[in-house]
């Protein structure tokens, strides 16, 4: 370990103690130190400025020491009002604890122990409405970069002493917190051990985010899809929990994971439940259809202008001459070309403020667009195309599997412009066997739909009434199965007059 390490370069072969953590303290500027003198001793008082809140230190530490009628260090810390505080000999807890913003109190020969105060400053901002997973309806809390809170905001939906919170730090550099949370008598032991298992596992020197640490623990680091999902509402992750899955949230990262998690998953959002079933089902058989539109639709134009002629309609031909007539370029570079475009749009705008990002997406992309049209780049049948199946990209729910849609028409595009429609048929196989083998944390990612489980289907493709959803997913093997009793959900005891 880092600390370790560095303690070695600082006392040599020698044993650590106290003073020595102190000294490591002294170097940094930050570093506050002063003495405190009573009436038979006089302490030490030792802080980093920067970790600790002054307000409570001037109001819950320092009067009471002052007022305390004892002489010793237990003495003086039993009279302190503050619920974190402890005394240790240990200079490597002296030193964790310092960094979470505790306050060092010692005498001045620092002599067998010392005490430890809590006084850590609050930075987190308060509890807000999500910007990347906006709803109409529902909840409009989303979590912070608190993981307390964060926690307090699904135990708050979930108030039963069977969720659990394991809790773990990584990075040798940061030491993040990071918390698994589940549920005792629901959740599949391996699905959980897998869970801590990987996390426990991972050997990097900063962690920074909940993504990355997504990342880290995924069967496939290579495949391009998500095989986690990251969300920034507290009761996605609660009905996630319920259902038997595994979350873990991050100290510092706004994002919650949970998994295991299939890939019809991730064109599912909370709105399909706050909504009427038959205008959930329609809305997310849309989405499906947008996903296929977007990935598809530019490659079949450019395999079908370059190889296959015959499959124009003879009343869409001359109009498809007729767009084309001046542009000097094959169908693939202006597909290219208006593919970068949009993407460039997107980037931009994503990265500027708020108000000129949307300035800049809306009047550049009007702009760009009429003017490669006027200057005989592009044709005005494919502006729309692309423009289409940008728009459709962006209904995907999950921000993670939209920035993979995007990306993959690129490799379908070029397949096309070589192979005309053989190389789009070649593509979407290649996909189909990829997806067949991916896996999240061990359970299949193409589930329901390979290996075929029709339990699972009432909530895949299309969403059914709630009182048909009696059982937990299949494929997490939930030790706990059923939800609830399904003939009593579905008898009415309305009183007849």
């Amino acid at each position: 370990m880092l600390g370790k390490w560095l303690m070695k370069q600082l006392v040599g072969n020698r044993k650590e103690t106290l003073q020595d953590a102190v000294q490591l303290f002294q170097k940094s500027s930050d570093f506050v130190m002063y003495d405190l003198n009573k009436e038979k001793n006089t302490y030490k008082i030792a802080y980093f400025q920067t970790l600790i809140d002054s307000n409570r230190l001037q109001r819950d530490v320092l009067p009471y020491i002052n007022r305390s009628i004892g002489e010793t260090l237990e003495q003086l810390i039993d009279d302190i009002p503050v619920q974190g505080k402890e005394l240790t000999k240990a200079p490597k807890n002296v030193r964790e604890k310092m960094m979470q913003g505790f306050v060092l109190i010692y005498d001045k020969q620092l002599r067998s122990q010392c005490a430890l105060v809590e006084v850590a400053m609050d930075s987190g901002r308060d509890v807000a409405p999500s910007e990347n997973e906006f709803t109409v309806t529902g909840p409009q809390e989303a979590f912070i970069e608190a993981i307390d809170t964060n926690i307090n905001l699904i135990r708050k939906r979930l108030p039963l002493p069977q969720m659990q919170v394991k809790e773990l730090k990584l990075g040798k550099l940061t030491q993040t917190r990071v918390s698994i949370l589940y549920i005792e008598g629901i959740v599949d032991k391996d699905n959980l051990r897998t869970v801590e298992q990987r996390l426990q596992d991972i050997e990097f020197d900063q962690v920074i985010d909940s993504s990355s640490l997504a990342q880290m623990i995924s069967d496939n680091q290579m495949s391009i899809f998500p095989q986690l999902i990251n969300t920034q509402r507290p009761e996605r992750v609660a009905a996630a929990i319920a259902e038997g899955k595994v979350a873990f949230l991050a100290d510092g990262s706004p994002e919650a994971v949970f998994g295991p998690t299939t890939l019809v998953e991730f064109f599912s959002s909370l709105e399909d439940y706050y909504m009427p079933w038959q205008v959930s089902t329609s809305v997310r058989l849309l989405r499906f259809l947008a996903v296929a539109f977007s990935v598809l639709a530019t490659p079949i134009y450019v395999a079908v202008l370059t190889f296959h002629y015959e499959l124009i309609p003879r009343d869409l031909l001359s109009t498809i001459i007729a767009s084309r007539s001046n542009i000097p370029f094959p169908p693939i570079l202006e597909a290219i070309f208006l593919e970068l475009t949009i993407e460039l749009l997107r980037e931009a705008g994503a990265r500027l403020p708020t108000k000129v990002g949307q300035t800049i997406g809306i009047v550049g992309g009007i702009v760009i667009g009429q003017a490669s049209v006027e200057a005989g780049l592009t044709s005005n049948i494919l502006l729309i195309i692309v423009a289409l199946a940008a728009l459709a990209s962006f209904t995907t729910p999950v921000y993670q599997m939209g920035n993979t849609i995007r990306l993959i028409r690129f490799p379908f595009l070029l397949a096309a412009a070589f192979l005309g429609g053989v190389g789009v048929a070649f593509c979407s196989l290649i996909t189909m066997v990829h997806l067949l083998n991916l896996k999240s944390l061990g359970r299949p990612y193409f589930e329901p739909i390979f290996p075929p489980r029709i339990k699972d289907w009432k909530d895949a493709f299309v969403r059914l009434p709630f009182n048909w959803m009696s059982s937990r997913p299949v494929y997490l093997r939930p030790r706990d199965k059923g939800r609830f009793n399904f003939n009593r959900a579905s008898k009415k005891h309305d009183i007849d007059e």
